[in-house]
């Protein structure tokens, strides 16, 4: 190593080949490595793991997951940072190194399938990754990942709670969410201007099917109405119902007959919360994920 150069890998890396964090790719590089013990000891990594890490940045992560996993993906949008990626990554044979989006990556298709999920996310796609991973990737138990504290917050928010969401409740109805810890601004580089935690979910079921996703999504379109009007609403206006499926590529098949059957949707709806104990008025974030997944198995198609 030239004397010249940082020791720390982040700080050497981004001497050695000229990389400038990118803020319109939420890059903010972890320069301080005692972080990453703490995030090591959240997920629980044996020999046996398979680790799947978004945004692999400089790859001080990588290379510290490498060492503690039977394998490591590696997965980063931003092609100016493979050299320091392959730098990282070519003591390690037991890694691959994915130059993709995140969010359009076959991630069915990873071998060997992930275990865990470790990563030092990118702000703007904390929410959907995490989503996407635990909806598609059936062999992930564990998750622990840095986002902003907001999102951290989401995650695990409680029913009734202002926090409370559409990411509350599709993460829940899989998993055990917490926040583990706050994660110092100092750690990263350059500093950002928001404040960050490691999120921990821990799995303890399958995904939700895809209508009690649309059905969750729906709830929430209009958080200050009703949930039946909220639904009844979403159904009829497709800027809402599009943002809110585009997040998750669960787009609706059919427009046309989800508007024709809006109403009856409504009449459901509010027989089968008072079915499930609830008020026919009931707003959704009055619903715990668990009490979603009982309204879906009254109002479904048979």
């Amino acid at each position: 190593m030239s004397p010249d150069l940082p020791a720390q890998p982040s700080l050497r890396r981004m001497r050695a080949f000229g990389v400038r964090p990118k803020r319109d790719l939420g890059q903010n590089f972890l320069i301080d490595s005692n972080i990453l013990g703490v995030i090591a000891r959240a997920a629980d990594l044996t020999d046996q793991d398979v680790a799947l890490e978004i945004g692999g940045g400089l790859g001080v992560l990588s290379e510290y997951l490498a060492e503690r996993t039977a394998h490591t993906h590696v997965v980063e949008l931003d092609r100016s940072l493979e050299p320091a990626l392959r730098e990282a990554l070519e003591p390690h044979p037991n890694t691959t190194l994915h130059l993709a989006d995140a969010l359009q990556l076959d991630l069915g298709a990873l071998d060997p399938a992930p275990t865990k999920v470790v990563a030092n996310l990118p702000y703007g796609i904390a929410a959907t990754a995490i989503l996407r991973t635990v909806f598609e990737l059936p062999t992930v138990t564990l998750w622990v990942a840095m986002v902003q504290k907001e999102v951290g917050e989401r995650f695990a928010a409680a029913a009734g709670t202002s926090a409370y969401g559409v990411p509350s409740v599709l993460a829940q109805l899989s998993c055990d969410v917490r926040v583990h810890r706050q994660v110092s601004r100092s750690v990263f580089h350059p500093v950002p201007n928001v404040d960050s935690v490691l999120v921990v979910l821990q799995r303890t079921g399958p995904a939700p099917e895809p209508g009690l996703i649309k059905l969750v999504q729906g709830a929430f379109a209009h958080r200050r109405k009703a949930l039946a009007r909220s639904l009844e609403l979403a159904a009829k206006d497709p800027a809402s119902r599009e943002r809110a499926a585009r997040s998750l590529d669960l787009a609706a098949k059919d427009p046309a007959s989800r508007e024709r059957d809006a109403t009856p949707l409504r009449d459901r709806v509010r027989a089968g919360l008072v079915a499930i104990g609830e008020p026919a008025d009931a707003r959704a974030e009055r619903l715990t994920p668990a009490q979603f997944r009982a309204l879906w198995e009254q109002v479904r198609p048979a």
